[in-house]
């Protein structure tokens, strides 16, 4: 890729696949420009450092979290589109939650715009803007934890080392002493099987949802 057909977005592009498949130790402005084949006075016609490759890359990467306000579905549908759509997006890119403590991602256009209408979206809810903000702040925390504490192997585990994972996982939790542990013991028998990945997603959306959806409508 030349210089004068590198833009942004492929960038960023680059430095987020880096990130999942390395760790974001790996993305730097040199290994980047190696990986593109540029020098690294390339990139900084985009990023003038690290904070702001890394700001682009979050950015880039919730381009596509959004929710129209136009809409004519109830807030509750388009707050769950919005809601599947930020887990979908770490799903695809388990390096995206430690992104988003790596520097201060309100910075970013991407998510300003998607608090902005979620906080719209939980004012048609009911709640007041403070409120609205709690909300949103703990959604985006949910959608982390349901990612990062899926049931399995965690995120960034390769395919050919899954089984053994589980095996040890099923061996460790199976040796707990089953008179203090009985349903921890019992347990250690579903990592026997792969587990259904989208059946558990499913199921904590609509639990996080739901919640919010409960309290919205006893307000």
């Amino acid at each position: 890729m030349t210089g004068d057909r590198l833009t942004k977005a492929a960038v960023a592009e680059r430095a987020l696949r880096l990130a999942d498949s390395e760790g974001q130790e790996a993305v730097t402005i040199r290994r980047l420009a190696k990986e593109l084949g540029v020098t690294p006075m390339a990139l900084y016609w985009h990023f003038k450092n690290k904070d702001e490759l890394l700001l682009g890359v979050i950015d880039h990467a919730l381009s596509e979290v959004r929710a129209d306000p136009q809409a004519g579905d109830p807030w509750q549908k388009r707050l769950r589109t919005l809601f599947e759509t930020v887990v979908g997006v770490m799903r695809e890119h388990p390096s995206l939650p430690s992104l988003l403590f790596a520097v201060d991602k309100t910075q970013t256009g991407s998510f300003a715009r998607a608090t902005d209408d979620t906080l719209a979206l939980l004012s048609d809810a009911g709640f007041t803007l403070e409120e609205g903000y709690w909300v949103a702040t703990h959604l985006l925390h949910a959608a982390i934890g349901l990612v990062s504490g899926q049931p399995g192997c965690p995120p960034g585990v390769p395919a050919d080392q899954t089984e053994e994972w589980r095996r040890q996982k099923r061996m460790q939790m199976s040796l707990l002493p089953s008179d203090r542990y009985p349903k921890l013991v019992e347990y250690a028998a579903s990592y026997e099987t792969e587990p259904d990945m989208d059946r558990y997603y499913a199921f904590c959306i609509d639990l996080i949802v739901g919640g919010v959806e409960t309290m919205a409508a006893s307000r």
